[in-house]
């Protein structure tokens, strides 16, 4: 099923996929250079917006759930992925134990490590679920909705390893994003690979420094491409310091929502846009779409309600919030069934390797389609994601729009791998 795609025969967004299609090869090989200087983070997700002008990334995920929206035809690829993911880390791994989010009542989430689970089954591995979740003090079967179930067994630490009590693993798999910081049950671990690093945790992770480098990387892709680089990439600035509870730091954050409102209207002008800009303002650490409100003007900051206070006040696990990116709004004009949608990209190491629609008929082009009440579309990957058809008009093959889909996906996942290299506290220091 094509998601019929409205943004399809006209308008900038065209121009970017035949100047992407064009240098296919020049694209390819910036990667390649790029993948021997850097190393891929384990998998990645990419939550990507399409304004029909301009095409980025909104949201970058290093412990994606959800693998159990892509289809049965995506699986080759997925595993394929694996085995190389696997292979350049540990090429005589056996065991793999996943560790998933503590949160065990959600059947949609186990849906997604029952997926995983059978990946990394399919890529030559014995896999098994360990939880670290209080709740799990046993071996807990648990059946799914769809007929699929789930053994979690309760993790057992001894002083060098990680395993479960008869399940000795070579490496680890997280899929647990650590919002409220690493437990000490995983820390010091030298002899297993630990996979993302505990450093790629929201604990550590912070969204602005995360698009400072891809703010890098578009603006070298931009100049290869030789386009705007802001046709790709999202404006942000960052606010330190405020408490919804309290009101403090509030005035800070209305100047900065002004000045980020302010370079979006510039460049709308520059274009010839006549849309009203506008801009998401949320917690610079964490996911699960918790602390995200969409601000048209920072007027509205002075009339926030309560409701929406306590909402951006604290994430997940109980998080309180005061670090605050302000990120421009980025329209999306996907429709998938008369719903908004937005296109989100599945990577594992440096693979493209499917993806979906997130939509939700509820909500509106400019706000955050992560929220209770949204669904899922897989792409329509008839043809694989690499092999885009040269020669189609732009705007009219789905395959060359998810091919630049994938590019911008990549560049997000780079600039996730300069942010860890450089948060990673085992690097070696050159003075």
């Amino acid at each position: 099923m094509v998601p019929h795609l409205i943004t399809a025969l006209t308008g900038p967004i065209n121009e970017l996929e035949q100047r992407i299609l064009d240098s296919m090869p020049a694209i390819e090989r910036w990667f390649r250079l790029e993948w021997m200087e850097h190393t891929p983070p384990f998998y990645t997700s990419v939550d990507i917006r399409n304004a029909g002008f301009k095409l980025a990334p909104v949201d970058t995920n290093l412990f994606p759930g959800g693998w159990n929206n892509l289809t049965k035809e995506m699986l080759p690829l997925a595993v394929q992925a694996a085995m190389a993911a696997i292979e350049k880390i540990c090429p005589e791994a056996r065991n793999l134990l996943i560790i998933p989010e503590n949160h065990t009542r959600n059947t949609f989430y186990l849906a997604n490590v029952v997926q995983l689970q059978r990946i990394f089954n399919m890529a030559g591995l014995n896999v098994r679920v360990g939880s670290i979740s209080p709740e799990i003090k046993k071996s807990t079967l648990i059946e799914l909705p769809n007929g699929e179930s789930v053994t979690l067994e309760p993790v057992v630490r001894t002083k060098r390893r990680l395993g479960l009590k008869d399940f000795d693993p070579c490496t680890i798999l997280l899929n647990n994003d650590l919002t409220a910081g690493a437990p000490g049950i995983l820390e010091d671990i030298h002899e297993q690979y630990l996979l993302p690093p505990l450093h790629a945790g929201w604990s550590v992770r912070r969204k602005s420094t995360h698009f400072k480098n891809y703010e890098e990387v578009a603006k070298r892709m931009g100049k290869m491409l030789g386009i705007d680089p802001w046709l790709i990439n999202p404006l942000f600035s960052q606010c330190d310091g405020v408490d919804f509870a309290t009101g403090d730091g509030m005035d800070a954050l209305q100047t900065a929502v002004d000045a980020q409102l302010t370079k979006v209207r510039r460049k709308y002008k520059e274009y010839g846009i006549n849309e009203k800009p506008f801009v998401i303002v949320k917690a610079n650490n964490g996911t699960y779409g918790m602390g995200i409100m969409t601000v048209r003007d920072a007027k509205e900051l002075d009339a926030v309600n309560r409701k929406t206070k306590n909402k951006m006040a604290i994430i997940k696990d109980g998080q309180p919030v005061s670090d605050l990116i302000i990120q421009e709004g980025v329209l999306t004009q996907e429709r998938v069934h008369e719903a908004v949608a937005e296109p989100v990209v599945y990577m594992m190491d440096r693979y493209v390797v499917g993806g979906f629609y997130r939509m939700h008929a509820e909500r509106g082009v400019d706000e955050s389609l992560n929220a209770p009440g949204s669904s899922y579309v897989p792409l329509a990957f008839e043809h694989s994601t690499h092999m885009p058809q040269p020669g189609m008009r732009p705007g009219v093959s789905a395959p060359n729009r998810f091919y630049m889909y994938g590019v911008v996906a990549r560049l997000a996942m780079l600039a996730a791998s300069y942010e860890l290299e450089a948060t990673n506290p085992d690097a070696e220091v050159y003075d």
